[in-house]
């Protein structure tokens, strides 16, 4: 039985009057201060001892029963009632009872019990009985929260389903309903329930504490009803938890989805089934059971032409030997049949519940389907003649798109007859689908790129009629609309547009299932190389100065200046094959060129491998698909645009993912879930800012690129500027797009291969700051973008490692020679302290200063200036002078001196150019030379000899010890080792021995390593 809900009798206590109800039955009351008074009558009571309290709605006898309580006491007492009929007595009372009472109210005789209204009409037959306890049942359902939560705990609390099949709950009420059987009418309607089976002999109701999910025939009649046990864990042993309608099973439930599809998802209860419904699966019915599967069932699938069959039966023993049992009884009926493979001991609603989102995860198990055979058709060939995995392929292509069937009126349609007279017509702006002397004309299709909606300017016209609207036909109420306006205008029945809708639908969403693949692939999938573009292109990845060819098609495109920006931003972009790739950040003021810049380097990179925008949302990264940035390039036109996306843009940087937690509605149920997003990287991310202050955090984590800014440069810009609007220009145009669209062939032939570098052990690099950590990888990862850029000049070498074959490309001293002086450009750069601009204006104060102090004859410290001198002199703006000054201020390079005029300032320049080189530099990084004599060592004689690559202590192995390997090694070079520094000896003990050997001072070692190498 149903529990009660606290939250009805708390109500009930509150809101029903007590005073009204007392009053209402005839009582003698008399006004006491704020209560009022009465004589008991369940004890003789001369003197009013019974008080009722109008503030409390409470009532006590103050006399000899000391009876008292609630106004639902008062109903028990009164009447003789149970707790739960007292309730369902008053609760139809709320929110109050009339206070009015008449100065002569009507006595009730206080044994009689007042009865509920009946929710049976007299002189019900059977059917007409089965629709009002349905009715009854369903009515009840949305009043009882305990049977509403067992629907959401089952992920069935969906609005739709619940009205639109009918759901109910019985709790037991029905009896309080009926009049009582020790009277003619109350024997009559009990003992028609009987016949149908919704009471037992013994009276009590035969689906008591169940959901109850009736199923109706083509024509609307009950066939059959099921319930299912709320309360199995305290069920008494032995209780069903699944109960149907007395006799053989009947009917098939929701049957008008035969009707619209030729494919059926066949569960093995109807809870499973309508966890497909909920979850857009409309196109389902099921069993009664594993071995439910009635002659009805077949029959109509017969009758319906049903051609595939998704057997949904549950993982489990039972569940596969119904399937494997049901399979040959439905393609000797000529139907294909699949079984969809839930994870063992699973079933759907299970299932759907533990794997979210359940709408994707079923879908999932559904194209996944496992053959099972074909159906048998006259002139066929037996499905065991057909070879299983050709079988197969043909029935995943033959597969249609997974859809939602349109849902019909409250009650199943009428029978109506099928066509196959289906003519459908698709141009680049119209679809027109004719069904017999029905025309439809689909517009806007094409705009339609997700499956949650399909919005569309339907047109029907049928003779000289027509009807036209713009909805979504994936929302069931705009459906309805569109069939009842469409009826009138036409004067056609509402079921036969719902059919010809159903059949509209299921066309469109192949249609928009194939348009949207179609798109993804066309955006994803590389363009095919003919033979001429595939040899062009490999001779640019195999030209032994790649680099210098790099920098020569860059100009050739127009791309002026900016050599080492261009080659940076190039290599970049091609590390993005890698697990860690580098992230760019170009910096200039407006209008420097730093959009062209970045426009040049995307230029030529393959279009499917990159994805632009020009700002983005804080949260848009992590709705991106899961593989949809893996391994491209993200370019954002300006870093303020993707201010609020920064954090991600931090995460998915260092993380190479990105993972979130969010609130939204499910798409069934319409209820607020916690759903999770995946983005997966690795991404190379490309940002251009005008931005002095750059956030420290993506600070570290760019390569900051900064655009020439000085005379020369823009000198050079407008005479190619000028160039370009020249017949040679224009003609010159064309070659540019041929030299892009090579690089884009070029970059499209590079793989991702593991890059191992041998003197990885062997390099330096600054360690004076904790965010040299980060600029450390972003050195090593130049060095590895160089050697993956060159990997058709390398011999890609294998390796066995844990059973699997690994490729991989070493890295060369030559690579680590190219990044060191890119490094000293980029990231000596990022090192400093101060920006690329500040800089800029620090050293040509220097140099005005210098000047300025040679021709007065004065010190430094003495020559004072201003700002407007300093605009003047440097040419810039009040704004640029104002910003770059105030931080040369703040990091102490410049000294402020109120002036002699007030509140004037002029200024002092403390820096004295100490460090200045006139090129940025990296301190730390290991001379190259090193690495190409010890590269030149171990050549010798086509072997390896380990010789020593430092000046410490690998190079001191004694004198005698170098003789003997050089000797050994050069297989007679002359390599004579000479020390020409002094020879040390020292004593060592190892274990308790003791031994002499001649060390070699490291610059001893070092001069003669050079003058071998020079020799060799």
């Amino acid at each position: 039985m149903a529990r009660l809900s606290d939250q009805l009798i708390s109500r009930i206590k509150q809101e029903v009057s007590l005073l009204a109800l007392v009053q209402a039955k005839g009582f003698k009351l008399k006004a006491h201060g704020r209560d009022y008074v009465m004589c008991c009558p369940w004890h003789n009571d001369d003197t009013p001892s019974l008080v009722i309290s109008p503030d409390t709605n409470l009532w006590h006898c103050m006399g000899a029963c000391q009876s008292g309580g609630s106004v639902i006491d008062w109903i028990m007492k009164t009447e003789g009632v149970s707790f739960r009929h007292a309730v369902e007595l008053l609760k139809n009372d709320l929110p109050h009872l009339a206070a009015e009472s008449s100065d002569e109210p009507k006595v009730i005789k206080q044994n009689t019990k007042p009865k509920l209204p009946t929710p049976l009409a007299a002189n019900a037959d059977q059917q007409t009985a089965l629709n009002q306890v349905i009715e009854y049942y369903h009515n009840t359902l949305k009043q009882s929260p305990e049977a509403l939560e067992y629907l959401e705990n089952r992920g069935l609390n969906h609005p739709e389903l619940i009205e639109h099949f009918k759901l109910g709950f019985a709790n037991r009420t029905l009896a309080y309903r009926l009049p009582q059987k020790n009277r003619k009418e109350g024997a009559e309607v009990r003992g028609l329930l009987q016949e149908v089976g919704i009471l037992r002999e013994t009276g009590h109701e035969h689906f008591n504490g169940s959901i109850v999910v009736p199923v109706f025939d083509q024509s609307g009649k009950i066939s059959e009803v099921y319930g299912r046990k709320l309360l199995g864990k305290r069920l008494r042993k032995g209780t069903p938890q699944h109960t149907y309608l007395p006799g053989q099973h009947q009917g098939v439930w929701n049957s008008n989805a035969l009707v619209v599809s030729k494919e059926i998802i066949l569960c093995e209860s109807l809870i499973d089934a309508m966890t497909f419904w909920v979850h857009g699966f409309r196109h389902v019915t099921a069993s009664y059971g594993t071995s439910g599967f009635t002659d009805d069932h077949l029959n109509a699938f017969k009758q319906q032409g049903i051609e595939r069959v998704h057997i949904a039966y549950d993982r489990d023993d039972a569940g596969n030997n119904a399937a494997d049992k049901l399979a040959p009884m439905l393609m000797e009926a000529g139907i294909d049949c699949f079984r969809i493979l839930f994870p063992k001991g699973m079933d759907a609603n299970e299932y759907a519940q533990q794997v979210q989102p359940a709408q994707k995860s079923l879908e999932l198990v559904i194209r996944k389907a496992e053959w099972m055979g074909n159906g048998i058709k006259q002139d066929a060939i037996p499905a065991e003649e057909i070879p299983k995995e050709a079988a197969k392929q043909e029935s995943d292509d033959t597969i249609p798109p997974l859809a939602a069937v349109p849902l019909a009126a409250e009650t199943p349609a009428q029978p109506i007859e099928s066509t196959d007279d289906t003519d459908t017509e698709i141009t680049d702006s119209e679809i027109t689908i004719t069904l017999n002397d029905r025309r439809y004309r689909i517009r806007g299709l094409q705009k339609n790129m997700s499956y949650e909606q399909l919005k569309l300017n339907l047109l029907v016209s049928c003779g000289d009629g027509f009807h036209v609207d713009t909805f979504d036909i994936y929302s069931a109420r705009h459906r309805v609309a569109f069939i009842k306006q469409a009826s009138a205008e036409l004067g056609l029945s509402d079921d036969v547009l719902k059919k010809d809708l159903g059949r509209v639908l299921l066309k469109l969403e192949e249609l928009q299932d194939q348009q949207i693949k179609d798109t993804l692939e066309k955006k994803e999938k590389a363009p095919s190389l003919s033979d001429e573009e595939l040899h062009e292109a490999l001779a640019l990845l195999k030209d032994p100065k790649l680099l210098d060819r790099v920098l020569e098609d860059f100009n050739a495109a127009g791309v002026v200046g900016e050599e080492t920006n261009k080659l940076v931003g190039y290599l970049a972009g091609v590390s993005r094959k890698l697990d860690k790739p580098l992230a760019v950040i170009i910096q200039s003021t407006s209008a420097a060129g730093k959009s062209a810049l970045m426009d040049a380097v995307l230029a030529m990179m393959p279009d499917e491998e990159s994805v632009r925008y020009s700002a983005m949302s804080g949260q848009s990264l992590f709705y991106m698909g899961e593989t949809n940035l893996k391994h491209k390039i993200l370019a954002i036109a300006e870093e303020e645009g993707a201010e609020s996306a920064s954090y991600a843009l931090k995460v998915l940087q260092s993380d190479g993912q990105l993972t979130m937690a969010s609130t939204g509605k499910d798409a069934a149920t319409g209820k607020l879930v916690t759903q999770e997003y995946h983005v997966e990287g690795p991404v190379m991310i490309f940002l251009t800012t005008t931005a002095i202050e750059i956030d420290e955090e993506l600070l570290n984590r760019c390569v900051v690129l900064t655009v020439n800014e000085s005379r020369e440069q823009t000198e050079a810009i407008h005479a190619i500027q000028r160039s370009r609007q020249t017949l040679e220009g224009l003609l010159a145009n064309q070659d540019r797009k041929d030299i892009i669209q090579l690089h884009k062939n070029a970059q499209r032939l590079l793989r991702p291969l593991l890059i191992a570098n041998p003197y990885a052990e062997q390099l330096t690099f600054l360690n004076d700051k904790t965010r040299t950590r980060r600029d450390h990888m972003k050195y090593l990862t130049l060095i590895n973008t160089i050697t993956l850029l060159h990997q058709y000049q390398r011999e890609i070498k294998k390796v066995k490692h844990n059973g699997k074959t690994v490729e991989y490309i070493e890295v060369t001293v030559k690579d680590i020679e190219v990044a060191n002086t890119l490094a000293n450009e980029v990231l000596g750069r990022s090192l400093d302290e101060l920006p690329p601009q500040t800089r800029k204006m620090l050293t040509e104060l220097q140099g005005l200063v210098q000047e300025a102090c040679n021709q007065e004859g004065i010190e430094q410290h003495q020559y004072l200036f201003t700002r407007a001198s300093l605009r003047q002199q440097l040419g810039w703006s009040y704004d640029q002078v104002r910003v770059h000054l105030d931080r040369l201020i703040k990091l102490e390079y410049v000294l402020v001196h109120r002036g002699s005029r007030g509140h004037s300032f002029v200024y002092e320049l403390l820096y004295d150019g100490q460090g200045q080189t006139g090129k940025p530099f990296l301190n730390g990084l290991l001379d190259v030379k090193q690495l190409k004599n010890n590269s030149a060592m171990r050549g010798l004689g086509g072997k390896k000899a380990e010789v020593g690559v430092s000046l410490g202590t690998q190079w001191a192995r004694g004198g005698e010890g170098i003789n003997a390997a050089l000797a050994q090694e050069t297989k007679g070079v002359k390599a004579e080792v000479l020390v020409e520094g002094e020879k040390r000896t020292s004593t060592h003990k190892n274990n308790g021995a003791s031994y002499r050997s001649n060390t070699i001072t490291p610059l001893a070692a070092q001069a003669k390593r050079e003058e071998i190498g020079a020799e060799i």
